[in-house]
């Protein structure tokens, strides 16, 4: 294998957090040489739990390990001129900037996608917000987190058990969909400049992603009149499509089409239910889900999980249990595909955290190094990119423009 699928291009990492740095967490898993610019006091979220105890007594924030592998960190105020001259200088040699703070602040630092493109002509900008930059005047400035993204965008009004109240999806989806959209655009946007050599601003809004992804949520709405409700496990429009209990275990049992329809009622020992007038076709099992879901209900609780394994395996019914996370952890699958992975962490040991999942064929995503300890770069980027001399260095180190 010849290199990897991003080798040769330079990211200028800007972001906190969560959204941003998992944008360049892809782009650093796939080969792109990402430079974490942090300030003096480091991303927001190495003070973000869960901890772990270093050998030299400190806590180190699993939470940014997690989402900052493959990176380098160089630690920078940009409060001060010294400081923006260092970071013009590394914009001038990168090929995208991403930043994820709240619209305007780049603007006030100077560094606006015109003064970026001063300074480098083809620069591909990538900036992410709650609601995006490009809004009309109620949206302008709003700050935001995951939740409000969630919570604007209609996702909420429709997670959670039926009847209950509105329910937060329990990972971070605003910004983690936010993060994978920046991903594939800044993509698109390299290919695009491969062809023509122009750069250009991506604007990626947490909002606008996650009502990207609603599916038939809003066709429900725009085509049929419906507002969507919660239904907890259960799908919208296909039935049986949800989370049964078994006499000991929760399991999800998702039936997407009528030919499985029939497998399934034979291996559950009811085939009286295949022609039955109200469950014949997946519309009328919709239509009667009310009657239907509690005849199923009743059959599978009648056996232990691993007993409906077995028959569900042996006659090809999808199947899964609903896995807590240590069983992840140790699941086969997951581990075989390289999904959980152990790296040494310095200060810390060998911890697991989650793999790539870019299976590409020639050039995979993979982790190949831990997450940087705060500015554990900054001579290494000062030195042998951006040619400073040892004494400018010491210089800027004594000033406390870098650390």
């Amino acid at each position: 294998m010849e290199g990897k699928a991003l080798e040769g291009i330079r990211v200028l990492d800007l972001t906190h957090v969560l959204a941003g740095p998992f944008c360049t967490m892809i782009l650093a898993d796939l080969g792109a040489e990402v430079i974490k610019v942090e300030p003096p006091r480091g991303d927001d979220s190495r003070e973000f739990g869960p901890f772990a105890k270093g050998v030299d007594g400190k806590e180190y924030s699993g939470y940014f390990i997690s989402i900052n592998r493959n990176k380098k960190s160089i630690c920078i105020d940009l409060r001060k001129e010294e400081g923006k001259e260092i970071l013009r200088k590394l914009i001038s040699i990168s090929d995208v900037v991403v930043e994820n703070f709240r619209p305007g602040t780049m603007e006030k630092l100077g560094f606006s996608f015109e003064n970026m493109r001063k300074i480098k002509s083809d620069i591909i900008y990538c900036s992410i917000s709650g609601f995006g930059h490009d809004v009309p005047p109620e949206g302008q400035g709003r700050p935001a987190y995951d939740m409000v993204a969630q919570a604007y965008s209609g996702l909420m009004s429709i997670t959670g058990p039926v009847g209950g109240p509105p329910c937060r999806v329990g990972t971070s989806v605003g910004d983690i969909v936010a993060g994978h959209q920046a991903a594939i655009a800044i993509l698109a946007a390299l290919w695009y400049r491969e062809r023509t050599g122009v750069g250009q601003r991506i604007d990626i809004s947490m909002v606008d992603g996650l009502v990207y992804i609603l599916e038939n949520a809003i066709a429900r709405y725009t085509m049929a009149g419906e507002i969507p409700r919660p239904l907890g496990t259960a799908h919208p429009t296909i039935t049986p499509f949800q989370a049964f209990e078994a006499e000991d275990e929760w399991i999800v049992i998702p039936i997407g089409n009528d030919s499985l329809w029939a497998k399934f009622c034979k291996a559950i020992e009811r085939p009286d239910l295949i022609d039955d007038p109200r469950f014949k076709t997946n519309p009328l099992r919709t239509k009667n889900r009310d009657e239907l879901i509690p005849i199923l209900q009743e059959i599978i609780k009648a056996k232990k999980a691993r007993e409906w394994f077995e028959i569900f395996d042996r006659e090809g019914i999808p199947y899964s249990p609903v896995n807590t996370i240590d069983k992840v952890v140790s699941d086969p699958i997951v581990n075989y595909r390289k999904m959980i992975v152990e790296i040494d962490q310095p200060n810390v040991g060998k911890i697991k955290i989650v793999g790539s999942p870019f299976n590409l064929s020639e050039t995979p995503g993979e982790v190949r190094t831990s997450a940087p300890m705060l500015g554990e770069h900054t001579e290494e980027v000062l030195l042998n990119l951006l040619k400073f001399t040892p004494e400018e260095v010491l210089s800027l180190k004594e000033k406390e423009v870098v650390k």
